[in-house]
C-alpha cells in the first residue's frame, strides 16, 4: 500500500509541478502588466503635460526656405481654401517642435510671434522662431532648426538655411531692399506646326517674320531693358481698391532675358527644317530661358503683367516700343485690356537685406505705410548696394552629413529631382516618338484639311499650351480698362462716400469699411464693387 501510494504521489506530482508554475506565471503576468500600466500612464502623463515656454528663453530668428508649390494653394493661409498653403504646413512643423507655442494649436495665427515675410507670392518667404541659452555658442549649442523643421515638413517644402544674427528690429518684410524674380520659359514656347499645314504669316498677324512658337529672344531682350529704372506701372499691375494705392512707382534694377544653360533634354525632331523658323536657330532645342527682374519692390500681378507684353512681343505681335508706350502713363493713363501670364513658372527666386544706414532702415517700403498709400520714393533708395547682410547659416555648413547623409537635404532633392527628371525623359521620348513616326504626306483620309482654318492664330500668354485665338488686335486698339483714380473712386462710392479722397480722410477708414461690409451682409446686400473695369476709350 506504501508503494501504490508512492506511485500514484510521482504519477500526480507533474501535474501539481505545472499548475504550481501557471499560478507562478499568472502571477508574474499580473506583476509585469500592473508596471507596465503604472509606466504606460506616467508616459501618457508626461506625454500630456503642457509644454512650459517659462523654462525657455525665446530670440528672432530668420529661416530661408524653398518649396515646389504645385501642390499647395499659394503661400499665405487661407482658412477657406481647399488646399494646404505653405504658411499652414510651416505652422504645423513648428507647433509640434514646440518652436512656437500657441494657445490654440489648431488655429493659424502667426499674429504672436513677430512673424514677418518677404513676399506675398507662391514662390519663398522668411519667418522667425525661438530658443536662447546663457554662454552658448550661437550655432554648436543651439537648436539645428533646418534638420528639425525638415524631419516634420512635407518633402517638397525644405528649409536651407537659418540666420541666428539679426540686425536690430529686423522684418523680413521691411527689411527686404530687392526681391529678385525669375519667369521660365521654353524655346520654342508651344510645339510648332509643319511649314506644310501652317497658314501664311500675313494672316496670322505677326508683324515681323517667323515661326508660330518660335520667340524673337533678341526682340524680347530689347523690350526688358526699358523696364529697368524708376517707372509708374500702373498699366503692368492689377489695381486692388481695397488697398486704395495711389502711388505706382516701382524701381527696377535689372530686367533682362537669360537662358539657362546645361539642360540636356533636347528634342531632335526640332532640328528638322520644316520646324525651324526661316532664319534657323543655334543649338539643340528646347532651349529654357527665364525672364530676370531685380527690383526693390512690386505691385500686384506686376512680373506676369511685364511678362505678358514680353511674349507679344517675342511673337511678333507688338514691338518692343510697346513697353515705353505702356510706361508713359501721362498719354496712356489706361491699361489695354490683356491677359496676364500664367502664375506657374513664376518663381520669387531670392531676397536680399542690406546693411541699411538709420535713415534708410527707417524709410517706409511701398505698401507699408498701413493707410494702403505709399510714401516711399523709389530715388530715395539711392546707391544701395544690394548685397545680403545676413550671415545665413545654410544646411551643411554645422554638419555636412546633414547635407550629403542618408536624410541629408542634398540627399533627399536628389531624389525629389530624379522623380521629375525621369518623367521628363519618359515624357520627352514619348512626344518624340508620337512627332516622328507618322508620316503626314500619306493623306489617308481625301479632303483632310491641309491647314487650320484661316483666320485663327495661335497666341502665347504663358503655361504649357498656345491659345487659339482670332485675328490679333493690338493693344492701344483693345477696349481700355478704368484708370486707377477711377477705380479707387467706385470702390469708395460702393461704401456711400463720394470719392477715394474722402474715404481714405476719414479716420480708422479701413475699420469703416469692414463695419459697412457686414452691416451690408446681414442686409443682404452685394459688397462693393472695384474690379478693373473695361471703358470707352475718351477723346483725351
Amino acid at each position: 500500500m506504501e508503494l501504490e501510494e508512492e506511485l500514484k504521489r510521482r504519477e500526480q506530482a507533474p501535474e501539481i509541478q505545472r499548475q504550481e508554475r501557471a499560478e507562478e506565471r499568472a502571477l508574474a503576468a499580473a506583476v509585469t502588466s500592473t508596471e507596465a500600466d503604472l509606466k504606460a500612464a506616467e508616459k501618457k502623463k508626461k506625454k500630456a503635460a503642457k509644454f512650459d515656454p517659462g523654462k525657455y528663453s525665446t530670440r528672432l530668428i530668420a529661416l530661408k526656405f524653398a518649396y515646389l508649390g504645385k501642390n499647395y494653394n499659394g503661400f499665405e493661409y487661407q482658412s477657406s481654401a481647399k488646399m494646404p498653403s505653405i504658411e499652414e504646413e510651416l505652422w504645423k512643423a513648428l507647433v509640434k517642435s514646440c518652436l512656437i507655442f500657441p494657445e490654440r494649436p489648431d488655429e493659424v495665427d502667426f499674429g504672436p510671434w513677430e512673424y514677418s515675410k518677404c513676399g506675398r507670392t507662391d514662390r519663398g518667404a522668411a519667418a522667425e522662431v525661438d530658443h536662447q541659452k546663457p554662454e552658448w555658442d550661437p550655432i554648436a549649442d543651439e537648436i539645428p532648426y533646418c534638420r528639425v523643421l525638415n524631419r516634420l515638413l512635407p518633402p517638397d517644402i525644405r528649409i536651407m538655411a537659418w540666420a541666428p544674427d539679426l540686425p536690430p528690429n529686423f522684418s523680413a518684410r521691411f527689411s527686404c531692399r530687392e526681391r529678385q524674380y525669375r519667369y521660365f520659359f521654353t524655346q520654342p514656347a508651344f510645339a510648332p506646326m509643319p511649314s506644310t499645314l501652317e497658314p501664311p504669316l500675313a494672316s496670322s498677324g505677326q508683324k515681323s517674320g517667323g515661326k508660330q512658337g518660335w520667340l524673337d529672344i533678341d526682340m524680347m531682350r530689347k523690350a526688358a531693358k526699358m523696364f529697368e529704372g524708376v517707372h509708374d506701372f500702373r498699366n503692368f499691375c492689377k489695381i486692388d481698391p481695397g488697398k486704395q494705392i495711389t502711388n505706382f512707382s516701382r524701381r527696377i534694377f535689372e530686367s533682362d532675358i537669360v537662358e539657362v544653360k546645361d539642360l540636356e533634354s533636347d528634342l531632335p525632331y526640332l532640328g528638322l527644317p520644316e520646324f525651324q523658323p526661316p532664319a534657323g536657330s543655334d543649338g539643340s532645342h528646347p532651349k529654357v530661358y527665364y525672364f530676370h527682374v531685380r527690383g526693390s519692390a512690386f505691385l500686384w500681378h506686376q512680373i506676369r503683367h511685364m511678362v505678358a507684353v514680353l511674349f507679344l512681343v517675342g511673337q511678333g505681335l507688338e514691338p518692343p516700343s510697346i513697353v515705353q508706350q505702356l510706361l508713359d502713363v501721362e498719354k496712356n493713363p489706361r491699361k489695354p485690356n490683356y491677359v496676364m501670364a500664367d502664375e506657374v513658372p513664376l518663381v520669387l527666386w531670392d531676397c536680399i537685406f542690406p546693411k541699411l544706414s538709420d535713415d534708410e532702415a527707417n524709410a517706409v517700403v511701398p505698401g507699408g505705410s498701413g493707410d494702403g498709400k505709399d510714401s516711399h520714393d523709389p530715388e530715395a533708395e539711392g546707391d544701395v548696394e544690394m548685397v545680403d547682410s545676413i550671415d545665413w547659416v545654410w544646411m551643411g555648413e554645422d554638419d555636412p552629413m546633414s547635407l550629403y547623409g542618408a536624410q541629408g537635404l542634398v540627399t533627399e532633392l536628389w531624389g525629389t529631382w530624379r522623380e521629375r527628371k525621369m518623367d521628363e525623359i519618359l515624357a520627352n521620348r514619348l512626344l518624340e516618338f508620337v512627332a516622328i513616326k507618322p508620316d503626314i504626306d500619306r493623306k489617308l483620309i481625301k479632303g483632310a484639311s491641309p491647314a487650320p482654318p484661316k483666320g485663327i492664330k495661335k497666341v502665347y500668354e504663358g503655361g504649357n499650351k498656345a491659345q487659339f485665338r482670332g485675328t490679333y488686335t493690338p493693344l492701344f486698339k483693345r477696349q481700355l480698362l478704368a484708370s486707377a483714380e477711377e477705380v479707387n473712386d467706385k470702390y469708395a462710392q460702393g461704401f456711400g462716400f463720394k470719392n477715394a479722397e474722402e474715404m481714405t480722410k476719414t479716420k480708422n477708414w479701413r475699420s469703416a469699411i469692414r463695419e459697412r461690409k457686414d452691416k451690408n451682409k446681414k442686409g443682404g446686400r452685394s459688397k462693393a464693387g472695384g474690379a478693373e473695369t473695361p471703358v470707352q476709350e475718351s477723346s483725351s
